[in-house]
């Protein structure tokens, strides 16, 4: 469960500050996606599943800053898509460096050894690598062989180096606790930490049969945390957190916690959930109907246990009560006994599906921006031909 001092502290101090200014809803992680573009085709992804037009989107590096200062989270997370086909990758890494934001670069580690000249070791950059599981797992997750190879070889070029390396998996239905826990004693052997996050049930996703449910998962969690009982697994997430997986905490999520910017703009209301955006941080913040997101309270909401929702809860809670919090880091995660009360689903609100037409809406946008373009070139072509017909006369 160890999560670095130094960054421990900061974000320690800026959680404490949230609470002594009495602030309800604040951001925790910014979740900034710069592009959908990504090298693999993983079955269980629902980002990439959109037209070219805007898969060939970008965010440029001072639209990441900008978001970076307005949102104020102390931690940027870059997912995708896959950041490392961003050719300002490097560029926006420095930048957000530099205004001393902790940065979790997440990559499928494809180009990594090859971009690795692009960044400069730091205390605030750490590369995420996505591994869901040892070879054979992994690479059937992402539906390309040889995948898993390439990655670990990249992890130790990159820990050559100097920089900071964990790995973050995602965990779906049919992954045996005992594979879990082998995947996790090489992570130790690798020496990098890990994130787990069960998979969330994106309604575009290829493979629909393998998300799990919340009783599923905390089973799961229970058997896999109880093989780790005296290892030296180095977890990348609070004590809490963990705890709530294994099904001991009752928490509800704080989607705000870790809000979404993406090429279309604030991403309302999750970074797993898009029901529509906003331009402005503050207004994701204001206009938002909170209240009717979350499990219990939206039907795409059920079954999720994400870290983009419940690790900030978990945060929060932590400093709520700091002895709970402590009591849980000493005994460790509890994988047996009767499990914290379930939300009640009955009364949640059935879905929306809003995605074919949130895609229409920003297709329509490009073509737009794309037709004022071509009208403003047309028109500066044609000032410049009457510009030199008018000289050839004059002359």
């Amino acid at each position: 469960m160890a999560i670095p001092f130094f960054k421990e502290i900061k974000i320690g101090g800026y959680l404490m500050k949230q609470k002594l200014l009495g602030r309800k809803r604040y951001p925790l992680v910014l979740m900034l996606e710069p592009l959908f573009r990504c090298n693999l085709a993983c079955v269980g992804c629902g980002k990439i599943d959109y037209p070219n037009a805007i898969l060939n989107r970008r965010m440029s590096a001072q639209e990441c800053w900008d978001a970076a200062d307005e949102c104020g989270a102390p931690m940027v997370a870059i997912p995708g898509g896959e950041p490392l086909i961003h050719k300002e990758i490097g560029e926006i890494v420095r930048g957000l460096v530099e205004r001393k934001k902790f940065v979790s670069l997440c990559t499928n580690a494809l180009l990594l050894e090859k971009k690795l000249d692009l960044f400069t070791p730091s205390p605030y950059l750490f590369f995420s690598v996505h591994l869901d599981g040892l070879k054979d797992h992994h690479d059937k997750a992402v539906s390309q062989e040889g995948v898993f190879d390439k990655a670990v070889a990249a992890i130790k070029a990159a820990k050559d180096r100097g920089f900071s390396v964990n790995v973050n998996a995602t965990i779906f239905d049919g992954h045996a606790a005992e594979d879990i826990a082998k995947f996790l004693d090489y992570t130790v052997e690798l020496g990098v930490g890990v994130s787990m996050s069960p998979g969330y049930a994106y309604e575009r996703a290829p493979d629909q049969e393998h998300f799990l449910n919340r009783t599923k998962t905390k089973k799961l969690f229970r058997d896999v945390f109880a093989l780790g009982k005296g290892k030296k697994w180095n977890i990348m997430h609070s004590g809490l957190f963990l705890d709530f997986l294994a099904g001991n905490q009752e928490y509800e999520c704080k989607p705000w916690g870790m809000p979404a910017r993406n090429i279309f703009g604030w991403q309302k209301p999750c970074y797993l959930l898009g029901e529509g955006y906003t331009q402005t941080f503050k207004e994701l913040m204001d206009t938002t109907d909170w209240d009717t997101y979350g499990t219990g309270k939206y039907e795409k909401c059920a079954d999720c246990m994400a870290h983009c929702g419940y690790e900030p809860t978990a945060a929060d809670a932590a400093l709520s009560n700091p002895l709970k919090a402590m009591w849980v880091a000493i005994r460790g995660v509890k994988t047996s006994g009767p499990m914290a009360p379930e939300l009640d689903l009955s009364k949640q609100r059935p879905a929306q599906y809003v995605f074919s037409s949130e895609v229409q809406k920003r297709l329509s946008d490009i073509r737009k921006e794309e037709a004022a373009a071509a009208a403003e070139k047309a028109a500066a072509k044609a000032a410049k031909a009457e510009a030199a017909a008018s000289a050839s006369t004059a002359a």
